[in-house]
């Protein structure tokens, strides 16, 4: 059945998975449902998210319509939904900064490739190879670094600037604080208390839409005051015919050539070589942030629904909407876990949810687009507020630190501080070593060998003290072969046969066999015979290979210690007295 899944096409695993078992009309109605009100949702988080990147909000819109679609049609899970996340802030802001808006989309189209290499490679376990302190570190690290970026414009501050370390942006905003404008401070606490109080009072209409239909009335108010309120048309414009308009431009996405929009220095990039070299880490990053966090939402939805998504048919279609979105203008998509599981809740059955959600914001952009003009920038950061608070998961983490083991809470903090000081690469890759190390020191703790009196053994007991009994248990690798081998050899020179226990040993590495072979080599050379006990036939594969085979009155390969024992009596009843 494995095989047989593993054959079966990896695109549009999920969109055919799920008309194969039938398509009603309750079906249907479900996921229309589902849609419009995660699209509803999706409209105001995409453009906070864009802006929060250091784009114009637009583009946030079109990876929602473009990448959002060819992800939940080519993709393999019926249920996620996918655009633009917060996860992805930290990585995409220095690229933003450092490249412009062409960089950043063609580090989009390079992780493209990348998701879609894993997919071929059949990578889509490798969420298994992340342990959770080190995902619950980053997450929570970077659910800190966007709510410390929302200050800006949640408080009206002017002159902060982005800065490029955590520590530096800290003190730009402590020295802006005598720039705090009311009208901004205002709305944005009340988007803020209506965002967190509206779940209290009911679940069937989205929160953010109230929060910001509130926002934007009192921004109104207030403007009409003339009190100075920062909003998206105020901050952002385009041109048409050479007339300049406030806000985002009422069409639907256009195709573009990424490399053609301007860089960091206003002008268009120049890819060659060294750009693209320049740009792979930051290219890898969003891939393996993007197969991560797809993967992760994947399995929530599969718990709440009750289904299986295909991993690398889920990877397939991330990399397809990664490697097409930004020739639409579109910045990096993956799956979105908030926005997923109110799809789920909201009633969608198939991926045809995810098709309407991208439809909703298409008709968005070109239908409303105006009107997004008045969206206050302070109810926009209260937003990625409340994204951020559930994003880290304080008191979960607050919780794992107080009854975790200590060894994966320092795992955990380390990750944490590194995302924040440094960036989320860095605290990835550091995460992984902590981790790698930590597992490694407890497989070495369960890996022992000793020397054991042989008289303790049923069948060796009457045996002579020419007859030795070593033990070892747990996997041989490079780490612990040491300590689980060094005292094989220390036995006196009276022994002569030596059983050698392997029922526990599950397996063997490189390193481990050369030290192992080394070992059988020094009884070999001290005349012992050694009798080999239940080596499992992956481990006597491994030795055969090295040239560790039976031989005739040095070394067999024996089921169980009993008949190592019987095999020894009969070699010692076969004995003259000096060869006993």
């Amino acid at each position: 059945m494995a095989a047989e899944r593993k054959r079966q096409p990896l695109l549009f695993a999920a969109l055919r998975e799920s008309f194969r078992q039938g398509y009603s009309r309750e079906m249907l109605r479900g996921d229309l449902v589902a849609g419009l009100t995660v699209g509803v949702i999706a409209i105001p988080l995409a453009m906070a998210l864009a802006i929060a990147v250091g784009v114009a909000p637009q583009h946030g819109l079109y990876t929602g319509i473009v990448g959002g679609l060819i992800i939940a049609l080519a993709g393999g899970s019926r249920f996620n939904i996918s655009g633009p996340t917060a996860a992805f802030v930290v990585i995409l802001l220095p690229i933003t900064q450092q490249y412009g808006i062409g960089g950043l989309l063609l580090v989009t189209c390079m992780s493209g490739v990348i998701l879609l290499a894993l997919s071929l490679a059949r990578m889509g376990s490798l969420i298994q190879f992340v342990p959770y302190p080190v995902v619950l570190g980053f997450t929570a690290g970077i659910g800190i670094v966007i709510a410390t970026l929302q200050i800006k414009d949640f408080l009206g501050l002017q002159g902060v600037g982005q800065h490029d370390s955590y520590v530096d942006q800290l003190q730009a905003l402590g020295a802006a604080l005598p720039s705090i404008q009311p009208g901004d401070t205002l709305v944005g606490a009340v988007t803020l208390t209506v965002l967190i109080a509206w779940p209290y009072l009911t679940r069937r209409v989205p929160g953010h839409l109230i929060a910001l239909l509130v926002g934007s009335l009192l921004a109104a108010i207030i403007l009409h005051l003339e009190i100075p309120v920062s909003t998206l048309g105020s901050r952002f414009s385009y041109e048409i015919d050479g007339v300049i308009h406030g806000g985002i431009p009422p069409f639907a996405p256009q195709w573009l050539l990424p490399w053609t929009l301007p860089g960091a220095s206003g002008q268009p990039l120049t890819v060659d070589f060294n750009l693209l070299r320049e740009l792979l880490p930051y290219a890898l990053a969003v891939a393996m942030l993007g197969a991560i966090e797809s993967l992760l939402c994947a399995v929530v939805a599969d718990g709440m629904a009750n289904t299986r998504h295909d991993p690398n048919a889920e990877l397939m279609g991330q990399g397809l909407g990664n490697l097409v979105v930004p020739f639409f203008g579109g910045i990096p998509a993956t799956a979105a876990i908030a926005r997923t599981a109110t799809s789920v809740r909201s009633g969608a059955r198939t991926p045809m949810a995810a098709v309407v959600h991208a439809l909703v914001i298409l008709l968005a952009v070109v239908l409303l687009a105006d009107l997004f003009s008045y969206l206050p920038m302070a109810s926009l950061a209260a937003m990625l507020l409340v994204v951020a608070w559930n994003m880290s998961e304080i008191p979960h983490v607050l919780r794992m630190l107080r009854i975790g083991p200590r060894q994966d809470t320092w795992v955990l903090l380390t990750c944490l501080v590194l995302t924040v000081l440094f960036d989320m690469v860095l605290a990835v890759g550091v995460g992984l070593l902590l981790a790698s190390a930590l597992f490694i020191k407890r497989m070495v703790d369960l890996s022992q060998g000793s020397a054991v009196p042989h008289q303790s053994h049923q069948a060796l007991a009457g045996l002579p003290d020419s007859v030795a009994l070593y033990q070892i248990a747990g996997p041989l690798f490079f780490a612990a072969a040491d300590k689980a081998l060094s005292a094989m050899a220390r036995h006196g020179e009276n022994v002569k046969h030596m059983v050698i226990d392997m029922h526990a040993v599950p397996s063997m590495d490189m390193s481990a066999l050369v030290m192992f072979t080394k070992a059988l080599e020094e009884l070999d050379r001290r005349g012992m015979e050694v009798y080999l006990v239940g080596v499992n036939g992956r481990v006597r594969q491994k030795l055969s290979r090295a040239g560790v085979g039976a031989t005739a009155g040095k070394r067999l390969f024996v089921p169980s210690a009993g008949r190592a024992g019987a095999l020894i009596r009969q070699r010692l009843a076969e004995a003259t007295p000096a060869e006993a």
